[in-house]
């Protein structure tokens, strides 16, 4: 798996979705089916979370040697949660949106999502 890389804009963007996408390459010498996932965790929360909450997973089918591109879409409901007051919401504040082939941190390429 190769890493992804999120765009950097000059100035302030606003989004209501966000696409990441990453490439995955087959490099052994039978036809299988690659899984891929992407996690997120927030940063700084008003209460307890997860450390990774599995947000979405993909099952690609490659023969040897070929490459696939897997795009995730980051929503905002996807980043709710119940608040204290069992309200459902959205925080302010940064987000680690993380995609890998699994959980372990070693298998994850990250980025930071900040939320406004």
């Amino acid at each position: 798996m190769r890493p992804f890389q999120a765009p950097v804009p000059s100035t302030p963007q606003r989004y209501t979705t966000v696409r990441l996408a990453h490439e995955v390459i087959h490099t052994t010498r039978v036809k299988e089916a690659l899984r891929t996932q992407d996690c997120a965790r927030d940063r700084f929360s008003s209460v307890t979370r997860p450390v990774k909450e599995l947000k979405g997973f993909r099952r690609v089918f490659l023969e040897p040697g070929e490459t696939a591109t897997v795009e995730f879409e980051i929503k905002p409901e996807l980043l709710a949660f119940y608040d204290v007051r069992m309200k459902r919401v959205v925080e302010p504040g940064e987000f680690e949106i993380m995609v890998g082939n699994s959980s372990r941190d070693t298998d994850l390429e990250t980025v930071i999502l900040t939320v406004s």
